[in-house]
């Protein structure tokens, strides 16, 4: 059992860029299981920002392997762009990166049925209009197009033809127009030839890390709360990413996972439509918004922000089995004199514990006021650093889930950070 998952707590954006960066040089091999270029995990190293959506946030560390499984959806053209980026740092991918040949691809129709979608009066759910949901609905209907098949211009241009033709209807009726298979054919058969030493069989090289007793991150992406099972349906993303997710999207089993760490904010956000029961819509959200720099990586909107909501966060340590929680953005609290936090919700009267399968938007948060802290905490290392009423907020997450927390981020720094320690050890 010599891998450790990573996964999102909340409503996504929860830093676990940042996290799988940190635990990173304790593992062989960093494996992202799930989602697509929705996804940006964005890491500060030395004062320099780098973005990443599709290749696994491990790949800073010179001695770490990184794989992107078979349960991702690719944007082919996203991915070599972030190569070349990352050459251009001087960061090298060769021989240290491979993509699923299982992983299917995100072509340009998917996008443009996806904005078209979001744009239709009524039929927003706030997307990030990359195709992703339109790609995973070609895979469940069985009629994707595969990274490996962009090997064979033949069998790619096959493939297209009848993609393409289910589509058509689709996208009339939303008031588009398809590219032609052609078109797209010869795109992303170049595409392949520029990605084709990086496409390969991905799980074969993770279960050969796990016979050779090797240590293997499993980096998720989005949230507990926008899975399509276990999050606040329809307002989800189209893949699983809870921890769960890990064993399909990364071919492995259940009995090779040894632990889960979920990543959570000290408050919370969300990017995009759906419920939001703790959520600010007045000077103190702004406060937030402004302090923790909440505008999406990937699309640039601002994000919605709100109280730590400790009921969502319970449903997270449930679903998720996690053994560890790791916050993150604890500095940003310290613009605020005094804290809430949701303990539970009440909807008709009846207090919930945990989040009610319908209705969310209906719930009223129930608060608990804490006491707030001024002191700056970036040169803080542990948790006996930090101020006296940041150790209760702390202290309270834990009674709050029952779940001890490890890992506290106190900036956005790789070094701002508090009780770094070996994801592995336990």
């Amino acid at each position: 059992m010599s891998a450790v998952v990573v996964v999102g707590a909340q409503w996504g954006d929860e830093g676990k860029g940042k996290v799988v960066d940190l635990y990173a040089p304790y593992a062989d091999l960093v494996v992202r299981y799930a989602g697509g270029a929705n996804a940006g995990h964005t890491l500060v190293v030395g004062g320099e920002k780098l973005i990443l959506h599709l290749i696994p946030s491990g790949i800073l560390h010179e001695q770490t392997r990184c794989v992107v499984g078979q349960g991702t959806v690719i944007d082919p053209a996203v991915f070599l762009k972030e190569i070349e980026a990352l050459d251009e740092r001087g960061v090298s991918t060769e021989g240290r990166l491979l993509v699923s040949q299982r992983a299917h691809v995100v072509l340009p129709h998917h996008k443009l049925i996806d904005e078209l979608r979001e744009n239709k009066s009524g039929g927003a759910i706030g997307t990030t209009k990359r195709g992703i949901g339109p790609c995973y609905e070609d895979k469940v209907a069985r009629r994707g197009v595969r990274m490996g098949d962009l090997l064979d211009a033949a069998r790619l241009k096959s493939k297209l033809d009848a993609n393409l033709e289910c589509w058509r209807a689709v996208a009339e009726d939303l008031g588009g127009n398809l590219p032609s298979a052609q078109e797209i054919a010869a795109q992303y058969a170049d595409l392949g030839n520029a990605l084709r030493a990086y496409i390969g069989d991905a799980a074969k090289i993770v279960r050969a890390s796990i016979q050779g007793d090797e240590k293997i991150l499993l980096e998720g992406a989005q949230g507990t709360m926008l899975d399509i099972d276990n999050g606040t349906y329809p307002f989800v993303t189209s893949s699983n990413a809870v921890a769960g997710g890990a064993c399909a999207g990364a071919g492995i089993g259940p009995t090779d996972i040894g632990s889960a760490i979920g990543i959570a904010k000290a408050y919370t956000t969300r990017v995009g439509g759906g419920p939001f029961p703790t959520e600010l819509e007045d000077e103190t959200g702004q406060q937030l918004r402004d302090a923790g720099a909440e505008y999406g990586s990937t699309t640039g909107r601002p994000r919605r922000c709100g109280w730590l909501d400790l009921v969502a966060l319970r449903h997270a340590v449930a679903v998720n089995g996690l053994s560890e929680i790791a916050i993150t953005k604890l500095d940003v609290l310290t613009v605020l004199p005094e804290l809430k936090v949701c303990v539970a919700y009440e909807l008709d009267g009846e207090r919930l514990e945990y989040p009610p399968y319908e209705r969310v938007e209906d719930v009223k948060p129930i608060y608990e006021t804490l006491e707030g802290w001024d002191e700056e905490l970036p040169s803080c290392r542990s948790r006996e650093d930090l101020p006296p009423a940041a150790q209760r907020y702390i202290a309270r997450i834990e009674q709050g889930v029952g779940c001890k927390v490890g890992v506290v981020s106190v900036g956005p720094d790789r070094q701002d950070t508090a009780d770094l320690s070996d994801p592995f050890a336990s």
